[in-house]
C-alpha cells in the first residue's frame, strides 16, 4: 500500500512538472500575451477652433500639445483620424492643402471628423477656410522605418 502512494506521488509530481514546463513554452513562444503586441494603426488628434481678440487659432485638445496652431504630425500608411470641434463664435472649416481634405462648415459648438490616409512625406499647409483662406499652421507627414530595415552600425544599436 505504502508502494501504491509513493507511486502516485511520483506520477503526480511527473505531470505536474511536464504541465508546467508545456505552459512555460506555450507562453514563452509568444502564443498569450496580456496585452495587444500591435501598435494600431491610426493617429488619432483632436483640435479646437478658437476665436481670440479678433484672431481665429486652432488649438490642440487631445494627441497634441495645446499651444496656438500646432504642427500636426503623422505618419505615411497609418489612418490620420483628426476631429475638429468648433469652439469659435463664428463658422469655420479645417482645410489641408495638398491633401486637399477639409472638414464641414462648423458652426459654433459643432464637430467633424476626417479620416486621411497620407501615403507619401510632406508639409502640408492648414487653413480656416470661409469667405478667404487663412493659414494657420502646418501638417507634417513622416516615414518611421522599421528598426528591421536599419543597417550599418544603427542595426547594432537597437
Amino acid at each position: 500500500m505504502v508502494s501504491n502512494d509513493k507511486a502516485l506521488i511520483i506520477i503526480a509530481i511527473v505531470v505536474g512538472v511536464g504541465a508546467l514546463a508545456g505552459m512555460i513554452g506555450l507562453i514563452g513562444q509568444g502564443n498569450i500575451r496580456h496585452v495587444e503586441i500591435f501598435w494600431a494603426e491610426k493617429v488619432e488628434q483632436t483640435v479646437a477652433f478658437e476665436d481670440v481678440n479678433g484672431m481665429v487659432q486652432l488649438r490642440g485638445l487631445a494627441g497634441i500639445s495645446g499651444e496656438p496652431n500646432p504642427h500636426l504630425i503623422t505618419r505615411t500608411s497609418f489612418a490620420y483620424v483628426l476631429t475638429v470641434i468648433n469652439n469659435g463664435d463664428t463658422h469655420h472649416r479645417l482645410y489641408i492643402e495638398g491633401l486637399e481634405v477639409q472638414t464641414d462648415l462648423l458652426e459654433p459648438g459643432a464637430r467633424d471628423t476626417i479620416t486621411i490616409y497620407p501615403t507619401k512625406e510632406g508639409l502640408y499647409k492648414y487653413y480656416d477656410k470661409r469667405q478667404y483662406l487663412e493659414h494657420l499652421g502646418f501638417v507634417e507627414v513622416v516615414t518611421v522605418v522599421p528598426s528591421d530595415e536599419f543597417t550599418g552600425i544603427f542595426r547594432d544599436l537597437i
